[in-house]
């Protein structure tokens, strides 16, 4: 398998560690709901380790392969490209509070922690759902799009 192979491989990865990283972050925001704090605790840490192997094999796929560019497709790589630099900024924008907010749960500094997870787990749940919206769209839907050359 070459580097390139190896960095193809690794989007479905990445889509899946996204999947369960939004499973368990829905998963730990219906366990604090139920008052659960035990399952809440360890669900929002595995949705931060699989977030985090997500991003350390995002770089090594990214590193691999390079950008993938969606075709223009017109108002679909519209929507596309929305999805994506939203993902992409608010990605950012996570990472501090997702490891802010763990840092006050572990402190047991309830209060902080809680309103703090307000903010953070709307923006968390969103990267980690349109990472797997982007996979889909430019793994699956654009190959879908994208004309056939016509063989000689």
């Amino acid at each position: 398998m070459n580097a390139h192979e190896i960095g193809n491989a690794l989007a479905p990865v990445n889509a899946a560690l996204n999947l369960l990283s939004a499973v368990l972050l829905f998963s730990g925001y219906i366990a604090i709901k139920q008052r659960r704090i035990e399952a809440h605790r360890w669900r929002m840490q595995g949705a931060f380790v699989a977030s985090l192997i997500f991003l350390v094999f995002y770089v090594a796929r990214f590193y691999l392969t390079g950008s993938h560019r969606f075709p223009d497709v017109g108002f679909v790589r519209t929507i596309y490209l929305f999805i994506l630099m939203s993902h992409m900024v608010l990605a950012v924008v996570a990472w501090p509070l997702v490891i802010w907010t763990i840092v006050l749960g572990r402190r047991n500094q309830v209060e902080r922690h809680r309103k703090l997870a307000r903010i953070t787990f709307p923006i968390w749940a969103y990267v980690s759902v349109t990472g797997i919206v982007v996979y889909v769209m430019l793994y699956h839907v654009a190959p879908l799009l994208t004309p056939v050359a016509a063989s000689p």
